[in-house]
């Protein structure tokens, strides 16, 4: 019996949208038009006398003109939605600097919230059966953190992730603090504005010690399906499935005829809710919408036909009249089951991104991971970052993707280098470089402020190059934390606090508790962990190095027998260290003991991409040699 529905928001939530579709509001911004106001109506008396024009703030009407933003709640709520809108789009600092109002975001949010609450709570009472919901609109800022506003520079952002991170958690504290039941980070046009977003949302629950069900909506730009900042919309959802969100959709955009693949797309990989409010079609030469209601109802009645969606509802040019049609069309109509677990990957496969999904399935090929783009490893590459030299130093990355490299692993740890400045430029210019930012980055450091900046700046889901035990427990955990809520996988050496493990049992000891504390207590999927068991230097005259590379292997073995879910990667350079000059027999050894450490079920490495021989054509009498070494077959 729906009125004596569970008081926990999430359970009431989940009882409704077992049961039906729910249903949104539609524009606020059209509505707002309608009243045709003035300059006056924006300033009311409290922004008499303020030095900026402030007509178009819509925002700024919680707080000059009540009246109105209730008015229009009431006739979304009135027309059949179950979910209305905040007004508070731009309420954060970055896009109220238009209008010299950023001092204002907090108390917008608050108002803004109020008012929609203030709406809903009269609908409820007068329907206890249909119980009404807030979401707090969180709205993209007029700012994009992965592409940069100047031609010349293309490593210059116009705002920095924590400018951005900063302005949200103040906005998300006051539509928290204002009453909303839900938070929606909608119309996301760059995946990297949205990972801010998230990032300030987990740190406001944290320090508010409560937690709001978090929907996000994404906008795509145009019939590629990718959002402005370039990403598929599979690559999206990897980037964002980390915050295992209450829904997932898309909004604004194209109009609801060409969105349907894309939400279909949505629909069929995300284990979570879905949601979709388009415009009303696309705008005419005046910028008008002049889709009807009963044509954009007739659309979003096939997408629950087809069982893509749980809450619909419109976006720009959309009215009340567009929400009392959709609500029409689709009362009668199943939800789309919801998948039975929200937490992410279904599938259990490992997934990153850069603007493209890779995903690594076990009849997956060895993933290389390029090694060129690294200051330590280097020499050219070291040379033209030192001389601040970008645009070439994107060149070798470029020659590791061309050279099949599957990610990149990037390191600017070096003495002379301002390594967390250097990190940040190179990662930005390689983010506007298509055909490498098409491929997931590993972010490697052994200085955690350089990993930080690192996470700051990229928009896909990267891999971080790594976390250790070396300084125990606590420090494992807290690094683990921040590199999940940033979305990101994670390289686990096998170093604890007695220091490396080279033994077999060390090594897998070592990594079957880190894999019990990053599943168990920090919340881990374990497609999201790559355990490095540490490939170490063979055949440098002492003896206890012999063993190296066999106990590499036999760790690999035993690693992915008892951690499932997990990859197993390695630097296999480090193997042939001590053969330096001689290269003919370092890809001679490379090559031998990855064929062997493949079949063990070594997935990834950090490789010369390009710079590999292929087993079967190593000369047979230095194929014999190597492998004496690798397997310590001969003493001498």
């Amino acid at each position: 019996d729906p009125v004596t529905m569970p008081q926990d928001l999430s359970t009431q939530l989940d009882a409704l949208l077992a049961r039906r579709i729910l249903i949104l509001d539609g524009a606020m911004g059209t509505m707002i038009q309608r009243h045709v106001l003035t300059e006056v109506d924006f300033r009311g008396d409290r922004f008499k006398a303020h030095a900026r024009d402030l007509k178009g703030n819509n925002d700024l009407l919680a707080l000059t003109r009540p009246d109105i933003i209730a008015g229009i709640h009431h006739q979304y709520l009135e027309a059949g939605s179950d979910i209305i809108e905040t007004n508070t789009f731009n309420s954060n600092a970055i896009s109220q600097a238009d209008y010299a109002l950023e001092s204002l975001a907090y108390e917008l949010n608050v108002e803004g919230a109020r008012l929609a609450k203030a709406a809903c709570a009269a609908w409820t009472a007068r329907t206890p059966d249909r119980p009404r919901f807030v979401a707090g609109s969180i709205g993209p800022t007029n700012r994009t953190l992965s592409i940069s506003p100047d031609v010349n520079n293309p490593a210059f952002r116009a705002m920095t992730f924590d400018e951005l991170r900063e302005a949200y958690a103040t906005q998300v504290r006051g539509l928290v603090e204002g009453g909303c039941d839900l938070l929606l980070l909608e119309t996301i046009f760059d995946t990297l504005n949205a990972k801010a977003g998230l990032v300030a949302i987990e740190e406001v629950f944290e320090a508010l010690g409560r937690r709001l069900p978090v929907m996000i909506s994404v906008t795509v730009t145009d019939r590629s399906g990718r959002t402005l900042s370039g990403h598929t919309i599979d690559a999206f959802w990897a980037s964002m499935a980390h915050a295992r969100p209450f829904s997932v959709g898309i909004n604004c955009a194209l109009g609801a005829r060409d969105m349907r693949p894309y939400l279909a797309e949505l629909a069929a990989i995300a284990p979570c809710y879905i949601s979709c409010y388009p415009n009303a079609g696309l705008p005419n030469a005046f910028g008008q919408y002049d889709e009807q209601p009963n044509e954009t109802g007739a659309y979003l009645r096939e997408f629950a036909e087809s069982g893509f969606v749980n809450i619909v509802g419109g976006c720009c040019g959309t009215t009340p009249d567009h929400i009392r049609a959709i609500a029409e069309t689709v009362k009668d109509l199943p939800p789309r089951p919801k998948p039975a677990s929200r937490i992410p990957n279904p599938d259990r496969f490992t997934q990153f991104a850069g603007l493209e999904t890779l995903t690594i399935r076990p009849d997956a090929n060895f993933q290389m991971i390029g090694e060129r783009t690294n200051v330590t490893g280097s020499l050219r590459f070291a040379r033209l970052i030192r001389a601040d030299n970008y645009g070439e130093a994107t060149r070798v990355a470029l020659e590791q993707v061309r050279g099949g490299a599957n990610l990149i692993d990037v390191n600017m740890d070096e003495g002379m280098l301002d390594s967390e400045r250097a990190m940040t430029e190179f990662l930005n210019y390689i983010a506007t470089e298509p055909e490498i930012a098409r491929v997931p980055v590993v972010i490697d450091s052994s200085k955690w402020s350089v990993i930080l900046a690192g996470l700051k700046c990229v928009p896909g889901k990267p891999v971080v190059n790594s976390i250790s035990l070396k300084e125990g427990e606590a420090d494992f955990l807290h690094k683990a934390a921040q590199v999940r809520r940033y979305g990101a996988g994670v390289v686990v050496m096998a170093f604890d606090e007695q220091g490396q493990a080279d033994t077999v049992e060390r090594k897998v000891s070592i990594c079957q508790r880190a894999y019990a504390l990053l599943t168990t207590r920090a919340g881990f999927d374990p497609t999201d962990i790559i355990f490095d068991p540490n490939v170490l230097a063979i055949a440098t005259g002492l003896e206890e190095h012999n063993q190296y590379a066999i106990n590499f292997i036999e760790a690999t073995r035993i690693i992915k027998a008892t951690c499932p879910g997990v990859k197993v990667s390695g630097g296999i350079s480090n193997l042939s260290f001590s053969f330096r000059g001689n290269d003919q027999v370092r890809e001679a050894i490379h090559s031998a003991f990855l064929y062997h450490a493949i079949a063990a079920g070594l997935d990834m490495g950090i490789v010369n991409a390009g710079q590999l021989a292929v087993y079967e054509d190593i000369p047979r009498e230095l194929l014999e040699h190597v492998e004496d070494i690798i397997f310590n077959r001969r003493p001498d």
